[in-house]
């Protein structure tokens, strides 16, 4: 089959698009899927790069390359190599195994983010497709039959694929939080795949949400429903005032930590998926226990998660936010252009026929 093989940590050189892949065979409680789209992470590049290696101390855009090989994968082992990346599937199962029933053949699906079939569902432990096992930069993948979801609806294969990782981390946040209705919420690094649809997800809520995203996307997250939008870069304290926000969704930590922590209401709630602008960053403890303060660090997902997740799309209370595709063969060329943060909305992959 047609895919793209990582075959080291580095830079795109390190992504090969071969034509000769081998179709990987089912297990007996896994289905094979044909692919048929497969957005682009974050989850991806940093997987590339090495950047979940603990030696790495730079945001996701100046890393490349530091890495300790040692703890590179989410679940900190070592990556093995060739590996096919990609987090986010949309296809149609073409076979099953033994023990998966066989009218599940045909049915479209997307994947969940976490597998936690894999680690026998220890609490807390989860593999993630194109770190642990293979992913959806391919023709063919296979995946656990529990966790490869039946969608009914009309969204294209595109929209679905742009689904998996960005809403369901989303959603994650948003659960493990406990957002309710009425309650402000910042959500940083909005304009990206999991911060636009964490805007969606929290109007779905009904919370009043404040948008932090680059000065030219302003109209785009008011469109997706944010009530306030502020430009990235700027004081939230100044806009907001200190004290002011229940509950704070992010995606980017790096030098703006404290500022997110000085809008926060007592008792107020800070729930983490990502650390684009870097993973150091500097706690003064005190404004932690003085305001009563929660952390939610947001990985690992209940499966209630991605079940509800389904259920919002398949009712019409949640949309796509498609910003590009590129044909498969074009993946650095993707790469690029979503570190390069100029298109808002995910950017999905078009697997060949």
């Amino acid at each position: 089959m047609v895919g793209v093989v990582l075959v080291g940590h580095g830079g795109f050189n390190k992504l090969e698009y071969r034509l000769n892949i081998p179709v990987p065979k089912p297990g007996p409680d896994e289905v094979l899927i044909r692919v048929a789209a497969a957005g682009v992470n974050n989850t991806d590049i940093n997987t590339r790069i090495g950047w979940y290696s603990k030696s790495v101390k730079a945001s996701t855009g100046e890393a490349a390359t530091q890495a300790q090989d040692a703890d590179a994968t989410w679940t900190g082992a070592p990556m093995s190599f060739p590996r096919i990346q990609g987090a986010d599937c949309c296809g149609r199962i073409v076979s099953v195994g033994n023990n998966v029933d066989p009218r599940r053949v045909g049915e479209r699906v997307i994947n969940a983010n976490t597998l936690r079939f894999y680690v026998n569902y220890r609490p807390m432990e989860s593999w993630v497709f194109g770190s642990e096992c293979d992913g959806a930069f391919a023709q063919y993948m296979k995946a656990p039959s529990c966790e490869a979801h039946k969608v009914d609806c009309d969204w294209s294969d595109v929209e679905l694929a742009s689904v998996s990782c960005s809403y369901s981390t989303a959603e994650n946040l948003l659960h493990r939080a406990g957002l309710k209705p009425g309650e402000h919420v910042v959500i940083t690094g909005a304009s990206g795949g999991v911060g636009s649809a964490a805007v969606q997800l929290a109007k779905r809520r009904e919370a009043f949400v404040t948008a932090v995203a680059g000065p030219t996307k302003a109209n785009e997250m008011r469109k997706l429903g944010a009530d306030r939008v502020i430009a990235r870069g700027e004081s939230l304290t100044k806009h907001l005032g200190k004290e002011s926000v229940d509950v704070v969704v992010d995606v980017v930590a790096g030098p703006a930590f404290a500022d997110l922590l000085d809008v926060l209401k007592k008792g107020g709630r800070y729930a983490v998926g990502g650390a684009i602008a870097g993973p150091i960053v500097e706690l003064d403890v005190r404004t932690l226990y003085l305001k009563d303060l929660t952390f939610f660090g947001c990985t690992f997902q209940d499966d209630a998660v991605f079940k509800n997740l389904v259920s919002y799309i398949e009712r019409g209370e949640v949309h796509p936010f498609v910003g590009k595709t590129f044909p498969l063969k074009n993946i650095a060329e993707a790469q690029q252009e979503f570190l390069s943060k100029t298109t808002s909305g995910k950017l999905v992959l078009i697997i060949p026929d």
